[in-house]
């Protein structure tokens, strides 16, 4: 898909790369991140209006280090240095950079010493403005033709301009949240030194991607795995606006869903938007092969293979499908991408194992692979889908299944499902859902001696989780008011058989993200 506004992020393997593209993004401009390994590529493919270089783990000292490619400096375009980025630039282009003795990690608090394009607007001369910082290195001589205009008592040259080549650099970051002008010092520069409108939008999003399937598929027919999942939902729903009854949903009913949640699938693509749907009952087969495996990985392969059979013995039944539709998203599409420029063949399912039998021979159809998670919900919305579905939790890996560590048996789904029921009503009920990125229960593979009653119990232990992330690439605990965590546990305790004992999982991990096995 062409985009008239683009703008490149060179990545050096910063762990927030993302957050530059989520927040270029929200100034409406389209973005996409290479490595700085295909940089000149991406270049040439793209035709960016503007650059922007990430932070990296590395140091520009070090042998070895990551460049960036001449082709992109000589290429007379704005640039953005961050963090690395600046160091890089400097380094590059005659300046000079040393190792410090002690860093600037965390919280600080710059002075703007003269005007600049990126500042316009937002900062002035004397201000003093609170930015996030993670640096060992600095920046000690300038390069010829720049100038600073930010300092902190760590970083000298905190912000620094090259005006007359359009080039801008800063120590900090401004991707995150702890850097509250973050964002509107990346639009300043996508929009005001870039000169891009920032017309990007979910509806010529829409429009744009339409067009696209109805090009690339023609008459032919699509096939597309609903997981009952957010992406696969709004993948589905944007092709069959798309090319209508040429495309078939196969919903793959393994019995590792929530409560309710195959019903709902259900009624909504076949009953309320007249999807062609397949709904394959297969519960027991997949629980039947669960029984006696407690090997996590085994358990992931064992329904990523399952999965895939059903699903392409459902295929050969229709008969004539030349295209598979897949909710890949455009994390997915970085992730697959090494620094060395490999792909990844990994076929993005309910699971996110197993691969794309080849003998399948078909192509894929990938309506989302530009978009980031909270663009897709955006993106859902614009298409008129429920906004409870469109809003919901996101459900990673095969479902329950990484819910029950040890073996997964019918009995243990039962009791997990009951639970994570009544811990999803009561969130809900108290307003705190939308405040949440992902809640969900654990049935925990322990028992424990507990006193109901004037009786002794010996039963399940369950724990529950609940985490926010502005992105789904980092999380922090969820804190709920006082009184929340007693009442829940009080109630699966009380309307839940098989459990005794709730505890709260504290730990901070990324979203979807399960350790207890």
């Amino acid at each position: 898909m062409d985009h008239p506004e683009t703008i490149l992020i060179v990545d050096f393997g910063s762990q927030v790369t993302q957050l530059i593209a989520r927040r270029v993004r929200e100034a409406g401009v389209y973005c996409e991140i290479a490595p700085f390994t295909t940089a000149a590529a991406a270049l040439a493919r793209l035709r960016p209006r503007g650059v922007i270089l990430s932070g990296s783990p590395a140091s520009v000292l070090d042998e070895g280090a990551p460049r960036l490619d001449p082709a992109v400096l000589d290429s007379g375009l704005p640039l953005l240095g961050i963090c690395y980025g600046e160091q890089l630039l400097c380094h590059q282009l005659g300046g000079a950079v040393a190792a410090g003795d002690s860093g600037e990690f965390g919280r600080a608090f710059l002075t703007v010493t003269e005007p600049c394009a990126l500042f316009d607007g937002l900062w002035a001369p004397g201000d003093l403005h609170q930015v996030w910082m993670s640096h060992g290195d600095k920046v000690t001589a300038l390069a010829p033709g720049w100038r600073p205009v930010a300092t902190s008592p760590g970083a000298p040259f905190a912000v620094i301009a090259d005006d007359d080549r359009r080039r801008y650099a800063m120590q900090f970051h401004p991707e995150v949240a702890h850097t509250p002008d973050g964002a509107r010092l990346l639009a300043n520069f996508v929009r005001h030194v870039c000169g891009c409108a920032g017309g990007w939008s979910m509806a010529e999003y829409r429009a744009a991607r339409i067009a696209d399937i109805r090009a690339q598929v023609g008459d032919a027919r699509v096939i597309c795995g609903l997981s009952g999942g957010v992406d696969s939902a709004v993948a589905a729903v944007l092709i069959h606006e798309a090319i209508g009854d040429q495309l078939t949903c196969v919903f793959v009913d393994h019995g590792l869903l929530r409560a309710g949640e195959a019903a709902e699938v259900v009624a909504l693509f076949r009953g309320a938007y007249g999807i062609p749907l397949v709904h394959v009952e297969a519960e027991a087969l997949f629980l039947d092969g669960l029984a006696g495996v407690t090997d996590p990985e085994a358990k992931r392969k064992f329904i990523g293979r399952t999965f895939i059979e059903v699903f392409e013995a459902e295929a050969a039944k229709l008969g004539g499908v030349k295209f598979l539709a897949q909710g890949t998203l455009y994390p997915d599409v970085i992730e697959s991408v090494s620094f060395t420029g490999g792909p990844s063949v990994t076929i993005k399912s309910p699971h996110n194992v197993g691969g794309l039998p080849e003998r399948m021979n078909m192509a894929l159809v990938e309506p989302l692979r530009e978009l980031f998670k909270d663009e897709v919900r955006e993106l859902g919305r614009e298409l008129g889908l429920p906004a409870a579905f469109v809003g919901r939790h996101p459900f990673p890996g095969p479902g329950l299944a990484i819910r029950i560590p040890g073996e997964v048996t019918r009995e243990r789904c039962v009791i997990l499902r009951r639970a994570d029921a009544i811990y999803l009503e009561e969130i809900r009920a108290a307003g705190l859902y939308d405040a949440i990125w992902q809640a969900f229960a654990v049935l925990l593979p322990v028992r424990t001696v507990g006193v109901m009653g004037d009786g002794r119990t010996y039963d399940h232990a369950l724990a529950l989780r609940a985490v926010t992330s502005v992105d789904g690439m980092t999380a922090d605990v969820f804190a709920f008011p006082g009184d929340f965590l007693p009442r829940v546990a009080t109630r699966i305790v009380n309307e839940v058989r098989g459990v005794n004992r709730v505890v709260f999982d504290y730990t901070s991990k990324p979203p979807g993200t399960i350790e207890w096995e």
